[in-house]
């Protein structure tokens, strides 16, 4: 089914770049799920952007869980500070010692400053003070990334989505050649009611006076009537011409295939709850599962 134009829910995208002295990278991630369902990871003082975000999302996707992350890393020089306050501390302390121990040598400086938290990054080396332009500009190049992400995402959708369609194509023409195998059976449903019901009778009543032919043909009508499924067997192929037409859509047809699988499942328990046969109960019960397998590949269609 290479022109079905179906997405998948499922996909992955990274869009890396850098802005004066930032780096970026956006993920998204996506899963199947009942509708759109978008979770933003930002770092802390962005969270102005996520109105936008989430409307460039809900502009390009219709369903799925989607994941999004931004990361952000700025170029920052190593600045080392002494820090006094832990420096004196530390002094007291050994002076201290070196009074008690007379022997011990005195504290040397290279010795104290090499002690775990006397040397640490300034506290002003970190991200600089940024104005309003500059953050605008950041702002516009974040959210342009992130349509570009987008943009990734819904073609990875698409990829998925074109090998889906061919394996939900192949399993709908499994599903037609077996409604085409229980409609086999089928015809000769009224047959073998005949035959179980004059072997029953006969078991029953033995040598003793007959049924009529009359009353014997009303009962195999009447349980005819009741094993018919021809019906159901109709719809079954009906199904599969609409499943069939719903991956020629150019529009999102997720939905629709969730309620159609419903239908399949209906018609599928009927034939089974129906049949006379044992050959046509396990023609239902391969239909089911069948019918089970399709229904697992159409959930992950947007």
């Amino acid at each position: 089914m290479s022109g079905s134009n179906i997405a998948s829910m499922t996909g992955f995208a990274r869009v890396a770049g850098r802005h004066e002295a930032m780096d970026y990278a956006w993920e998204l991630r996506s899963v199947n799920g009942r509708g759109l369902d978008l979770r933003l990871r930002l770092p802390p003082g962005f969270d102005a952007l996520e109105p936008a975000l989430r409307e460039a999302a809900a502009r390009r996707l219709k369903r799925g869980n989607v994941s999004a992350g931004l990361t952000l890393k700025r170029d920052t020089a190593s600045v080392l500070v002494v820090d006094e306050a832990a420096l004196d501390v530390l002094l007291a302390r050994a002076l201290e010692l070196a009074r008690r121990y007379p022997a011990m040598p005195a504290p040397r400086a290279e010795a104290l400053l090499g002690l775990p938290g006397v040397i640490r990054p300034s506290a002003d080396a970190g991200e600089p003070e940024t104005g309003d332009a500059e953050r605008s500009a950041l702002a516009r190049a974040l959210a342009g990334a992130f349509e570009q992400a987008l943009d990734e995402l819904v073609a990875a959708r698409a990829g998925e989505g074109a090998r889906l369609a061919v394996i939900v194509a192949e399993m709908l023409a499994r599903i037609a050649s077996l409604v085409e195998a229980a409609h086999g059976q089928a015809n000769g449903q009224s047959v073998q009611h005949r035959a179980r019901l004059e072997a029953a009778l006969k078991d029953l009543l033995g040598d003793a006076q007959p049924v009529s032919p009359e009353r014997l043909a009303q009962e195999i009508a009447l349980l005819a009537a009741k094993s018919d499924v021809r019906e159901e067997l109709d719809r079954l192929t009906a199904h599969i011409a609409a499943a069939n037409a719903l991956l020629a859509e150019t529009v999102p047809v997720g939905r629709r295939f969730d309620f159609l699988m419903q239908e399949f499942n209906r018609e599928a328990n009927t034939l089974c709850s129906k049949s006379a046969s044992l050959e046509l109960t396990a023609i239902g019960l391969d239909l089911k599962a069948a019918i089970e397998q399709l229904r697992e590949q159409a959930q992950n269609i947007e």
